[in-house]
């Protein structure tokens, strides 16, 4: 059985950590979905560009499948410099999306979606209305795919863009970081990632190798701290029925 992820987002989700000092996978557990198909696993996962590098989907799949036993499918659908008006309902990213996450489910669970995306919507017109659009966007996908219980995890954007020379409005990126943990907070299914301490590749704009291994560590982190929540709460939940059964027998 292989268990599948759905990797949306821009640049940092994707991934852009150099290839040359990429830490090493159990390879053999893991698997992307190409044409439909799971092929063996290979680098860049998500090939939007030809520069595309590390993601932190890698480690996230090799510590899911470490614990759990099982081949990890990661479905690639990332696209370097996409806003989030790009990914709302009905837009071609978005479509995708949903289409492979449908046809990963045809031969897999599909047990997760990774977001990585904020740093091209820092113009203050467009972090004010985030946390409504994304949590839009996300409430269709999660129809248009059938993955309503699902986990959806998101990632801070990184500190280091306060240094980025690419655009003034990087500076912004705390707006994007609080809305992303507000609906997290408001969410009992999205657990928010944070990047606080991670570095950057020499342009200030995207994590390092070594940065999105950690990311991908702490994104596991947050799908478990989901799950074990879940866990308790139909635990409870049977233990309080399996108790007002038993009251109603008295």
């Amino acid at each position: 059985m292989i268990h599948s992820f759905l990797l949306i987002g821009q640049s940092n989700m994707a991934g852009r950590g150099a290839l040359t000092e990429a830490a090493s996978v159990e390879k053999a557990n893991l698997r992307v979905l190409r044409n439909g198909l799971w092929t063996g696993f290979f680098r860049p996962v998500n090939p939007d560009r030809a520069f595309s590098g590390v993601s932190l989907a890698e480690s996230f799949a090799d510590a899911y499948a470490k614990k759990y036993g099982v081949k990890v499918g990661l479905i690639p659908c990332a696209d370097g410099g996409t806003s989030l008006d790009q990914w709302k309902e009905g837009s071609i990213l978005y479509d995708n999306a949903v289409f492979q996450a449908r046809l990963a489910a045809r031969s897999s669970t599909v047990a997760g979606i990774l977001w990585h995306q904020g740093e091209s919507d820092c113009a203050p017109e467009l972090y004010s209305t985030y946390r409504e659009r994304f949590e839009k966007m996300i409430a269709a996908m999660r129809r248009d795919t059938g993955l309503y219980d699902v986990p959806v995890i998101v990632g801070g954007l990184g500190d280091f863009l306060s240094d980025c020379k690419h655009s003034d409005l990087l500076v912004n990126y705390g707006h994007i970081n609080d809305a992303l943990k507000s609906v997290a907070e408001n969410d009992k299914n999205v657990g928010f990632a944070s990047a606080e301490g991670l570095g950057a590749n020499p342009d200030n704009l995207h994590f390092s190798a070594a940065a999105l291994h950690e990311f991908g560590l702490r994104y596991f982190e947050k799908y478990e701290e989901i799950c074990d929540r879940e866990k308790l709460f139909t635990n409870t939940s049977s233990e309080e029925s399996t108790s007002r059964s038993a009251m109603e027998l008295l």
